[in-house]
């Protein structure tokens, strides 16, 4: 038997972070996009024990105010994309706005942080959700193109050539193949149990 779970990793990491800061005892607040405000200190000791606790789940504390910043951008495209409300929001409006910055100042830093474009972002998250859409063989290349806000089939294929390397229908024999080769495992392991 599979099980296939999609994640919400924002509220998941906002839970774990929550539980932890419980544990501590401190006075503290949840803000958006995994920001604390504490009503009173930590001490180095704690800071370090804390930090060192959320590393273990995959969190981590961001020391600098622009890897914030750039965090904050990359969970605000996370969230555009994989969000079928926001759909045929443009994404430097949504940005822009989510974050109270001009869209030129979030651009700049985020070059000079990632080294990649806020565009080259999007594009690699809409591909890595076309992907998991793909896995579901729930829609059509045609739909998955619709969801994502591409002009044509032909558009999200080029891109997911050249962020993948391989064509979508190459993808998705892969993946097929995988899968057969799994059940065939599967099938085998449970014939030498007998």
């Amino acid at each position: 038997m599979k099980m296939y779970v999609k994640f919400d990793f924002n509220a998941l990491c906002r839970k774990v972070l929550d539980e932890k800061l419980q544990e501590y005892g401190v006075k503290y607040r949840m803000l958006d996009f995994g920001e604390v405000e504490f009503y009173e200190d930590f001490t180095q000791e704690q800071h370090l024990v804390f930090k060192k606790r959320l590393q273990d789940y995959g969190i981590e504390i961001i020391e600098s105010q622009k890897i914030a910043l750039v965090q904050k951008i990359k969970d605000a495209i996370v969230e555009l994309v994989f969000s079928q409300d926001n759909i045929s929001v443009k994404a430097s409006i949504y940005i822009a706005e989510k974050l109270n910055h001009s869209y030129g100042y979030l651009s700049n830093m985020f070059s000079e942080i990632t080294y990649t474009s806020i565009e080259n972002f999007i594009i690699i998250q809409k591909i890595e959700y076309a992907k998991e859409l793909m896995m579901s063989n729930k829609y059509s290349l045609t739909e998955i193109s619709l969801r994502l806000n591409y002009s044509s089939v032909a558009h999200l294929s080029s891109q997911f050539k050249n962020i993948t390397g391989l064509t979508p229908s190459l993808f998705l024999k892969i993946i097929g193949k995988r899968k057969s080769l799994k059940e065939k495992e599967r099938t085998l392991s449970i014939k030498n149990l007998v």
